[in-house]
């Protein structure tokens, strides 16, 4: 495909000479009739060493050498740019005679079911939604239009889920919340999970991630939100609209995180607190308090930003300070000594 045919489909301004494209690739690994990408300003040496064909860059990026393709956000036509060039498998169509259909199931319309799967008693599943083999959806779950369900997913009895819902390999959805009652006797009474979860529309979550269901009410994952594989999601919390939530990250019981969250890998919140709308939590924070809209925390527990970028600088120099004490100390002692001598 020449370059000036994915500007147009791209909607970038083209510079240099037109060429044939082939492929997208990254700029270290690029070669003749390769299609590359800058996106962090970081990579820009790069560009004068790469063997691509064409590259996609922001229009401040001064000129460069090679043909490219100039817009405001180039990750973001790098993203469609893959599309052009990349057909995901499509489904095997229809539903696979080792399927195992419940009775009063409900199936739009372009419904596509693998082999083994397995679609309890009473669900709705919406047109053009594809259920990958050895998936499992208990009974009475409600899935919207366009989802996906990869190979080994469970969505537990009773879970509400939107349109173009992506769950990854592996995912659990509305498996028992971590309840149980602590008796006199030293043992633990289980408590029984009654509620259910629901999921809005857009929301993709990552592989072997676990939302919970709680023992009352509903766990509920916002419009739009995105979560990492291996995340987990605690009974009865919230997550907002166009969250997203990296890889390990895990919310106690109740957490609520408002709109456009960010959080880090491995970062933790204790049970039954709220981060408000648009706050960062870098990798391997962990919050125990609530935190502001807007607000950038980081350390563990999880503190100001900026006070915790200073703090790590002091922590490197701590043996120099506490050495420095002690001379202080004893010059401290001496100056005394004289003083009362």
């Amino acid at each position: 495909m020449k370059l000036s045919d994915i500007a147009k489909k791209l909607g970038c301004e083209m510079t240099g000479h037109d060429v044939e494209i082939a492929r997208v690739a990254g700029i270290d690994e690029a070669g003749e009739g390769d299609l590359t990408f800058v996106s962090n300003r970081k990579y820009i040496s790069r560009i004068k060493t790469t063997g691509a064909s064409a590259i996609i860059l922001g229009k401040d990026i001064p000129p460069v050498d090679i043909p490219s393709l100039r817009t405001d956000d180039p990750y973001f036509a790098f993203a469609r740019a893959l599309e052009i060039f990349f057909a995901p498998p499509v489904p095997e169509p229809g539903v696979h005679p080792t399927a195992v259909i419940g009775e009063d199931v409900i199936l739009g319309a372009g419904v596509n079911i693998g082999a083994y799967a397995v679609i309890g008693r009473g669900c709705r599943i919406g047109d053009e939604t594809t259920i990958y083999p050895h998936t499992v959806l208990y009974p009475d779950v409600v899935a919207g239009r366009n989802c996906a369900f990869h190979s080994q997913v469970t969505v537990r009895e009773g879970c509400r889920i939107g349109d173009r819902v992506i769950l990854q390999n592996g995912v659990v959805v509305g498996g028992d919340g971590f309840g149980f009652a602590p008796l006199k006797d030293g043992t633990f009474y289980k408590i029984l999970q009654t509620g259910s979860v629901i999921i809005e529309d857009d929301v993709e979550i990552g592989a072997n991630t676990a939302i919970d269901r709680a023992a009352i009410g509903d766990t509920i994952i916002r419009k739009g939100a995105k979560l990492d594989n291996l995340v987990q999601v605690g009974h009865g919390a919230e997550i907002g609209e166009n969250s997203v939530l990296a890889a390990q990250a895990g919310l106690a019981g109740s957490t609520r995180l408002g709109r456009g969250v960010w959080v880090g890998g491995q970062a933790g919140f204790a049970g039954h607190l709220e981060a408000g709308d648009g706050a960062v939590i870098p990798a391997q924070s962990g919050t125990s308090h609530d935190i502001p809209a807007g607000a950038i925390v980081s350390g563990s527990p999880a503190f100001k930003n900026s006070d915790w970028l200073r703090s790590t600088v002091a922590f490197a120099k701590l043996p120099e300070i506490a050495r420095r004490v002690r001379e202080l100390e004893k010059e401290l002692a001496l100056l005394k000594s004289a003083i009362s001598g």
